[in-house]
């Protein structure tokens, strides 16, 4: 699980894949049509911004024309910033319309329940549509009949650290972006993956998925309920996200998992569970734990407590349930987001090894 910590000051903004396949396919049309490769070239985004793009290389042979792009995506840690995405055109038969196929390091779709169908080059709608409309700007758009092939050389073992290959789309990474800009620390990619684990588990009918806040947790969850991978999503601390789009996209049954400190913060009321959105009030589980009729030394303690952990053992050795406790809240905090919906909700709460502490239903 990646643990982001966003530096200080202003912050640069970035192109999504989808954005500089759109400014490469352009480029290598423009090639293909006029025999000249613009460089910079530039694209209108879908809210009308007009980026320009340095391309990193272009090459024209017989029959179409390859340019590509390095992608930055500005201040955001994004997996993806600094590969070259390519585009390769070739003319199609007149009336084929746009084709996309998937090149070098982009995957292909092998599970029902994503944007494209399954057999698809894994290339969005919303960069699908970028490509088109940058086509549009070289040819009359009733005259793009064209194979549009984009590739990510190295892609393949950059899509091993994102969630692609659970969601079932293999041999590379997928072209994303709505709006073909990085907003610095938005997290999108992260969410736009928590949504499409929904609807891949959806998509299978299956009854029950989980959200995990890490790999221990995620670990617990699957095997405490005999869950199958494509019912695990990988939600890390995006619990709000995950659960106001089940909200609209429900499932009969969801868990909430995660350790003693990220449950915590749930409890309190923090639907990001990152560092940067709070920290654990150890005077609020103080009060929990006075509440659970501990002594005025063992209140005090908690208090005055170190970690999470050390509030753990602290109630430990004072018999009392705290993790319980703690899932009974974070359970309540979670249904106001799932108010209105039908799906049962459950909580987990772990410890650093994985045992469970408490369960709330």
């Amino acid at each position: 699980m990646l643990d982001i910590e966003k530096p200080a000051g202003p912050l640069r903004h970035g192109w999504t894949t989808g954005a500089c396949a759109a400014a490469a396919a352009k480029a290598a049309c423009a090639a293909l049509v006029t025999g000249r490769f613009p460089d910079p070239v530039t694209i209108t985004l879908p809210r009308g911004e007009t980026p320009a793009f340095v391309l990193a290389f272009h090459e024209q042979r017989s029959g179409e024309a390859t340019a590509a792009i390095v992608k930055d995506a500005g201040d955001d840690p994004d997996v993806t910033h600094g590969a070259i995405v390519q585009a390769t055109i070739r003319r199609g038969e007149p009336g084929s319309g746009l084709r996309f196929a998937a090149g070098e390091g982009v995957g292909t779709v092998t599970r029902p329940g994503l944007p494209v169908p399954v057999g698809e080059p894994a290339i969005n709608p919303g960069p699908r549509a970028m490509i088109r409309d940058a086509l549009a700007e070289v040819v009359r758009a009733s005259d793009l009949d064209f194979l549009v092939t984009i590739a990510i050389p190295g892609g393949e073992a950059i899509a091993r650290r994102t969630l692609n290959p659970r969601l079932g789309i293999v041999g590379g990474l997928s072209i994303l972006g709505t709006t073909g800009i990085v907003v610095p620390y938005s997290c999108s990619a992260w969410i736009h993956s928590i949504h499409r684990g929904i609807d891949v588990a959806r998509a299978a009918g299956l009854a029950h998925v989980a959200g995990a806040t890490g790999a221990v947790s995620e670990a617990a969850v699957a095997r405490l309920h005999g869950l199958e991978e494509t019912a695990l999503i990988d939600m890390g601390d995006f619990v709000g996200g995950m659960l106001k789009y089940l909200r609209s996209h429900p499932v009969p049954r969801v868990t909430v998992a995660g350790g003693f400190a990220k449950m915590t913060k749930l409890a309190q009321g923090f639907l990001d569970l990152h560092s940067r959105a709070g920290a654990i009030d150890f005077r609020w589980l103080a009060e929990r734990m006075e509440e659970l009729g501990a002594a005025p030394d063992v209140v005090a303690a908690t208090a005055q407590a170190n970690t999470a952990a050390h509030a753990v053992d602290l109630a430990a050795d004072a018999g009392l349930p705290l993790a319980a406790r703690i899932a009974l809240d974070a359970r309540a905090i979670a249904q106001r987001v799932l108010q209105g919906s039908a799906i049962r909700l459950d909580i987990a709460v772990f410890d650093r090894d994985g045992r469970l502490l408490a369960t709330a239903a």
